[in-house]
């Protein structure tokens, strides 16, 4: 099996590392090239100058970027490469109506597609223990599995193309949902003394432990913000929920906070910062709710 990986960035390059070590990876790209000829440099692999050409010289191709544009742009840039029996594989987040239309679009040229989206955050991509929800024909999803595991503790076919960014946006509404409720939580704590240490001790060993309070907690109560998942990233997220919610005419008042609140923050110059920056806006809400007009009810009187 011959892989390329298709974005170096926070999540994109240790997967690319394990692929490499797997034994896997024949060739990388990356929109900045210096990232591309570093792990060149490490790994011993081909950095093709073009997209078309790193597809002509691999079977699977894993994609990992940040939105629906980005994806459609490179697969564009990769089609006169791409030969029939390559597999396109793409793990970033996007609308399950992009992964069906591009999974159609290559399926007319005999060629796989799988949306595979991830979870487990930047720690998970670097440990290889990520859990991977995957839409795609299950003969394609088979021949990419080796792939995948080679960065992955969990990888789960939920069903046809698009299916994997479905189940994406289901984990979404749930990220965001429980960094609101943890940032609130923890801004409350702070205004209550608490001892910090014990109480992420006591608040992570009963019914109010997550992944969130576990990895996050600690680094927030510090101030610390700079690793992690960007928060511009879980707002085009729930944007995308917010967008299927609609036309499944489905409420979702917890996504349409999170939105206004992450939209804030983006707006404020903070959007490379990890979604735990969240909890700054629940330690100081503003007088009008962004995008509303509307007086902020919650706002303190500090």
């Amino acid at each position: 099996m011959r892989v390329g990986m298709i974005g170096l960035g926070a999540m994109g390059l240790p997967m690319a590392r394990h692929l490499a070590d797997a034994g896997l990876l024949r060739a990388a790209w990356n929109r900045s090239r210096d990232k591309a000829d570093a792990l060149a440099a490490e790994a011993g692999v081909a950095t093709p100058s073009t997209l078309a050409e790193l597809a002509a010289a691999c079977n699977v191709v894993v994609i990992c970027v940040s939105a629906d544009g980005d994806l459609r742009e490179v697969v564009a840039a990769m089609r006169p490469g791409l030969a029939a029996g390559t597999t396109v594989v793409d793990t970033s987040t996007v609308s399950p109506v992009t992964a069906r239309e591009i999974g159609a679009d290559l399926a007319e040229l005999g060629i796989g597609f799988v949306d595979a989206p991830l979870s487990g955050g930047v720690e998970g991509a670097a440990k290889g223990t990520l859990s991977v929800m995957a839409g795609g024909d299950s003969a394609d999803f088979e021949r990419i599995l080796p792939v995948l595991e080679t960065f992955s503790a969990r990888v789960t076919r939920m069903g046809p193309v698009g299916a994997g960014q479905a189940t994406k946006a289901v984990n979404q509404v749930i990220v965001g949902g429980v960094a609101e409720a943890v940032c609130e939580a923890l801004a409350l704590s702070e205004k209550l003394n608490l001892p910090s240490e014990r109480l992420l001790q006591v608040l992570g060993a009963g019914a109010a432990g997550s992944w969130f309070l576990q990895h996050r907690g600690k680094s927030m109560l510090e101030d610390r913000f700079e690793r992690g998942f960007k928060l511009s990233l879980l707002l085009k997220d729930l944007k995308i929920v917010q967008a299927l919610a609609r036309e499944l005419d489905i409420p979702m008042s917890g996504v349409d906070m999170a939105i206004r609140d992450y939209q804030q923050l983006v707006e404020a110059g903070d959007g490379d910062h990890d979604i735990s920056g969240l909890i700054r806006l629940k330690r100081s809400p503003p007088a009008v709710i962004p995008g509303t007009g509307e007086q902020n009810t919650h706002k303190r009187d500090d």
